[in-house]
This record gives C-alpha cells, structure tokens and sequence, in this order.
C-alpha cells in the first residue's frame, strides 16, 4: 500500500491532474471546439482558456533559458496563444468566443478587481504605513530616473520621447502584465482613442524583456556587492537602527463564504473608482479603486475579516485564472505581426535604459533615506521593472537576497498601482 501512495504523489501532474486525466480533459475540449459546439461565454471559453493555459505554462516552465531569463510559463502562455491564432490553430468562432470573454463579458475587469483589492488589503498595515514613509521614496527615485532615462533616449535615437515613455517605460516598470500592461493598455486607449490592442502588442515585448534583464542586473549586483561591501547589507535593507516590520503569514483556513463576500467587495471597489472616475475623469477609474482600496486598508476602517475574505478571493483568482487572463492576452490583445515588427535595435537599447534607470535611482534615493544602495536597487528597482510575484523570486534568487521578499511584494503590490495612477496623470499632461 504504502509503495502505491509513494507512486501517486511522484507521478507527473498538471494542474494537480494525473497526466492521464490532464489528457482526457483535454481532448474532449479539442473535439468540442474542432466541432464547433463550443458554447459561447464563461462556459465556453473557461475550458478552452484553462487547458491551452496550463499546457502552454507547464512548456514554459521547462524551457531551458526562457525559464530562467525570460519569464517561464506567462510568456510562452501569452505568445503562443497569440500565434495559435496567427496561424489558425484555433478555429475562427473559439478565438472570437474567448476574444468576447475577455472583452465584451468584462473578464478582464473582473480579474484586475479582485487582484488590485485583495492585493492591497491583505497587506500589513503598519506595513503599508511604514513603506510609504521611506520604501515609496526609493521606488519614485527609480521610477523618475527610469522614466528620465528612456525618455531622453528616445529622443535621441529617434524613437520619439513620449513613445519611449508611454509604450516602454512605464509598462516595464507597472508590475508584469495582468497588473501591468493590460489595465496600462485599457488606461492608455480610454484616454488617447486608441485600440488597446495596438499598444499592448507593444506593451508586452517591453514587459517580458524588462523582466529578463531584471533578473540579469540582480545577479550583477550580488556580483558587485562583493567587490564593494560597503554597498551592501548582504540581505538586510536598513542601514539605520530601526525596527523593520516584517509581513507575517497569517494562519486563516480556506472558507467558501468568505471568499463569495472577497468577490462582492472586489467588484463593489471597482465600481466605486467608476462612480468617482464619472465625476473626476482626469484620473482613470483604476486609479480610483486603487486609491479608495489603500487609503481603507491605511485607515484600519474595514474589518480583518473582510479584508481576509478580499484576500482569499484574490488568492483563488490568482492562483487558478492567471493562465486563463495569459490566453485571453494573447488571443485579444496580441498581434505577433506587430510584436515581432517592434524587437528592433532602437526597441532593445530603451528596455535597457529602463531597467538600468531603475536600479540606478532606487540605489541613489535609497542611499539617501538609509537603506544600502544594492538592496534598495534590487528590490525598489528591479522588482518594479520585473513582472510582478514570478519575477519577484527570479530577481531575488539571482541577487541571492530572498529574504527581501517582503519589500519586493510592496514593489509588486503598491509600486505598480502607483504607476497606474502616474500612467493616469502623465496622460493629461502630455495632451
């Protein structure tokens, strides 16, 4: 018996499925779409979404330097989605299935709710209150000096200053794609009259390469915090005595009825930054869900069970829709004509001026508010110009520094919901 139980749990899964059951799963979903019975909405599109998603990740996740430099699963999920319809894998009627669902049926919006709500609310407070003291500081340093840098190079190189800014820069330094370049592209479209899709195509490319020399640059800095130790705390952020508050993992078990009510607050917040956003349109309806969020997490007024109900949805979504949000990028927001026509020399020297801008700034300011150069680098900087939770672990792995998860999470978390309210803002400025 015992040797049967051993064989089980050492038997290759995906998603927790046996390969056998994974398998069989997915050829009724090939012959229901290849039919055409493929029903149209949520029912349709969820099977289709999940399979192509978890199959395209698990490829992702064992390629050999795409899963070390280039993001893994989300980026093979995202491209090969896209080129499963450049090329007519899929048939016309399921890409414009799962096209709706992302689009018309608002998944996307139902995504970016409960991420950008459960996120923010299932952070320590005096977390939150202590980052935006000092650690918010070293992420505008890395923001501005990124943001400088790149713009300044496109206007050298000809790219053209306000492109570099909007299309490159800060899509690289918005916290990955789901939390990143796809509400960027919604906010960016909404505001200039644009189609989202045309600048995603662009958007995603910066995103991926961002997050490849992100990790690049973290495993150089480990390298020059041993040729210069006085940059370095090896790990420990702080150069001043002061206590740091670490986030601390609460033991709150799976419960249904909370995460139904995680569901309803998500979707309430979001239409509450639309009810604010139709009285002040200068600042996108995001911008708006995400300020209301943090100032209500800022102010202790919710109580902790909701915010754990906010948080517990937020860890279902994440943990079992990303790969759906992946494909549904690809398949909607995608054009690989246009991402290939955009990986030019020009292209790559500004992905690069990015990321290095924001490792640089986040290193200076840090300095100047008493955290150690490198430490405040990796994560105020790189983990703002890597994509989100995935990328997290890869920068802080290749720096050899995962104690800073905690600091990188507010990177991920608060850093790129800030972008989006500057995304906002920047907007009104430049028209």
């Amino acid at each position: 018996m015992k040797q049967k139980v051993t064989s089980f749990k050492s038997e290759y899964r995906i998603m927790g499925l046996s390969l056998s059951v994974f398998l069989l799963l997915s050829l009724v979903v090939l012959i229901a779409t290849y039919l055409e019975v493929l029903p149209k909405g949520m029912v349709g599109a969820f099977p289709l979404m999940i399979i192509v998603g978890a199959l395209l990740g698990e490829i992702g996740n064992h390629l050999p330097i795409i899963k070390d430099y280039f993001g893994g699963g989300p980026i093979v999920i995202i491209f090969g989605s896209a080129a499963l319809v450049m090329y007519g894998v899929f048939p016309k009627y399921a890409t414009d299935i799962m096209t709706n669902f992302m689009t018309g049926e608002g998944f996307l919006d139902f995504y970016i709710a409960a991420l950008i709500t459960g996120s923010i609310l299932g952070m320590n407070r005096e977390l939150l209150i202590k980052a935006a003291v000092r650690y918010l500081p070293a992420i505008l340093g890395g923001v501005v000096v990124a943001i400088s840098f790149v713009g300044i190079l496109g206007a050298i190189i000809g790219y053209g200053a306000k492109e570099a800014i909007l299309y490159i820069g800060i899509p690289i330094m918005g916290g990955g794609m789901g939390a990143g370049a796809v509400p960027l592209a919604k906010i960016f479209g909404s505001t200039l009259q644009k189609d989202p899709k045309e600048m995603l195509s662009i958007m995603v490319p910066a995103v991926a390469l961002g997050n490849s020399l992100a990790i690049v640059v973290g495993g150089l800095l480990d390298k020059l915090g041993k040729v210069k130790p006085s940059l370095t705390g090896n790990g420990k952020l702080m150069s001043i005595n002061e206590d740091v508050i670490v986030e601390k993992q609460e033991d709150n078990p799976i419960d249904y009825k909370l995460m139904a009510i995680g569901l309803l607050i998500s979707g309430i917040f979001f239409l509450w930054g639309n009810i604010i956003g139709r009285f002040f349109p200068a600042i996108h309806p995001y911008a708006w869900m995400i300020i209301s969020v943090a100032a209500v997490k800022a102010l202790g007024i919710m109580p902790r069970k909701y915010e754990v109900a906010c948080f517990q949805w937020f860890q279902f979504v994440m943990g079992n829709l990303t790969g759906v949000l992946l494909v549904g990028i690809g398949v909607a927001y995608t054009n690989l004509a246009q991402v290939i026509d955009a990986m030019t020399l020009q292209y790559l020297l500004l992905v690069g001026a990015t990321v290095i801008g924001a490792a640089l700034g986040s290193g200076v300011v840090g300095k100047l508010v008493g955290f150690y150069p490198i430490e405040a680098s990796i994560t105020a900087g790189l983990c703002m110009a890597n994509m989100g939770g995935t990328g997290d672990v890869a920068v802080l792995s290749a720096s050899k520094r995962m104690e800073l998860m905690p600091f990188a999470q507010i990177s991920s978390r608060l850093g790129g919901a800030f972008i989006m309210i500057l995304a906002s803002v920047i907007l009104k400025l430049i028209l």
